[in-house]
């Protein structure tokens, strides 16, 4: 009776842990013409955007997160195949008959059944309008972990929540492409140097495109000071740094 009561209590113990897990994720509101979306930062390249009714995933990855505890998503973006952004276990919590799931080529052929949107194009989705924008690789790194991704194989997405537009940049260097996205209101920027822009690099591509407001993530534990740094007296970009790592 003893061990049972022990077991029973190692498994509140363990669910309560869960639960406030998912309970610490920082949040932040921007205010639109049509509402307020309020993004939910998850973890490493993992976001949850509330707009009005609709909730959309970005990248859902169960290591970040117990989605069993989360919404379904109305629309959920994957913008490549990496483990990190295609989970199946993550996508089999949230997925239902109401599900939009757009992804690229490459997450279709090992996850079958979403919608294929391929770079340049443009498709509005429950009201949203959703852009698909290069995201690749230049050079190739030093790290062993570095898969570099070709041009075409993966998306970045740009959303238009009411008068706002919304860039998720996805796993990129400093591509030409990112010179030429424009009129953006928020932006999220990888940053972690193994498949992305190192912060350093970032600096070029964000002063490029010119947000209003750009929050770093997939940032992993790279030094996000020289980023910082060159911001902090720019009236007209600021950046939000949040919690995106997942020790």
């Amino acid at each position: 009776m003893r061990m049972f009561m022990i077991a029973v209590s190692v498994f509140m113990f363990v669910s309560a842990l869960s639960i406030n897990a998912q309970k610490k994720f920082e949040t932040d509101t921007i205010k639109t013409s049509d509402g307020d979306l309020k993004i939910t930062f998850i973890g490493h390249g993992t976001l949850m955007f509330t707009f009005n009714d609709l909730i959309i995933h970005i990248d859902p990855w169960s290591v970040a997160a117990d989605y069993s505890k989360l919404p379904n998503g109305d629309i959920i973006l994957l913008t490549h195949n990496h483990t990190d952004h295609l989970d199946p276990k993550a996508l089999n919590h949230i997925i239902d008959e109401n599900t939009t799931l757009i992804y690229t080529q490459q997450c279709a052929n090992s996850y079958p059944g979403g919608v294929v949107m391929r770079n340049g194009m443009t498709w509005k989705v429950k009201g949203l309008l959703i852009e698909a924008v290069p995201a690749y690789c230049l050079i190739p790194r030093d790290d062993p972990r570095s898969q570099p991704h070709t041009k075409g194989e993966c998306n970045g997405y740009i959303l238009t929540f009411g008068d706002k537009r919304v860039y998720i940049a996805s796993e990129t260097e400093n591509i030409p492409e990112l010179k030429e996205v424009s009129d953006i209101d928020v932006a999220f920027i990888a940053m972690d140097s193994i498949f992305n822009l190192t912060p350093t690099e970032a600096i070029d591509a964000v002063k490029a495109f010119n947000p209003k407001v750009i929050y770093p993530y997939h940032y992993a534990d790279a030094d996000l000071t020289p980023f910082l740094d060159a911001f902090k007296d720019n009236p007209s970009i600021e950046v939000r740094v949040k919690n995106m790592k997942i020790k």
